[in-house]
């Protein structure tokens, strides 16, 4: 998934800012969707954590900041921003804890 960092990507949204998770019901604090056309470790579409947005999504295009590399599961996920180099690995880890902290994660930045 490192091949991903810096590039840009379009995403599409499918948990916006504030909706609830459909099976474990917590918020999304953030915008959360995936790149169409692409297949992750789950056989699904790469999943996205949009950062720095601050109103519910539906279509974003940014710039992959960051890879979160998870030791405990089958899937990795990307970090997308508008600007590179914004966010550093400790802003990151704080802004998907949300989710992440189900898991045993390292992030990579670009």
């Amino acid at each position: 998934m490192e091949e991903y960092l810096g590039k840009f990507v379009e995403v599409i949204i499918d948990r916006q800012l504030g909706t609830k998770h459909p099976l474990h019901g917590f918020i999304y604090p953030i915008n959360y969707g995936y790149i169409p056309g692409t297949i992750s470790g789950d056989n699904e579409e790469i999943d996205v954590y949009i950062i720095g947005e601050f109103e519910p999504l539906v279509k974003y295009e940014g710039y992959v900041v960051a890879v979160i590399k998870r030791a405990n599961d089958v899937e990795e996920k990307l970090v997308v921003c508008k600007e590179l180099n914004k966010y550093n690995k400790e802003q990151i880890k704080v802004l998907v804890e949300f989710q992440e902290r189900f898991f045993e994660t390292t992030i990579i930045t670009y």
